[in-house]
């Protein structure tokens, strides 16, 4: 310390440095939290969805099943023939919600974003103490 309880420029860029420091670790702490509460959502969502599959698939191969039948029972169509209809259409359908879940994931982020905002503030005030 220098006389009269002012601090010398050595005093404080080594608080500077410290407290930079400190505002590093506590941001890197942040972004881990966000990172592993994002990966929770993402595992959490791709379970349902996986279950959700099975269960769905079990189900469509049922309705395709009965989709032919009632072709072949009710249109006089061959069996063949009412397979064809029935898959190109099951295969439209399949194509589009593929494309919904795809269109979706797409704009899903995991990217840290309140600790991306955060630090950019941070930014600010280290540039305003060191003015």
């Amino acid at each position: 310390m220098s006389q009269g309880g002012e601090r010398g420029v050595a005093d404080l860029l080594g608080d500077l440095v410290d407290q930079t420091t400190t505002l590093v670790r506590k941001e890197v702490q942040l972004a881990r939290a966000e990172l592993g509460e994002k990966a929770g959502q993402v595992s959490g969502a791709v379970i349902s969805l996986g279950a959700g599959m099975v269960l769905f698939i079990g189900a469509l191969i049922a309705l395709v099943q009965a989709a032919i039948a009632a072709l072949v029972e009710y249109a006089g169509l061959s069996a063949t023939v009412s397979a064809l209809i029935v898959a190109v259409v099951v295969a439209l359908v399949g194509w589009l919600v593929a494309r919904g879940g795809l269109a979706t994931l797409k704009s899903f982020s995991i990217t840290p974003d309140r600790t991306a905002a955060q630090l950019s503030r941070d930014a600010e005030v280290v540039k305003e103490q060191v003015r």
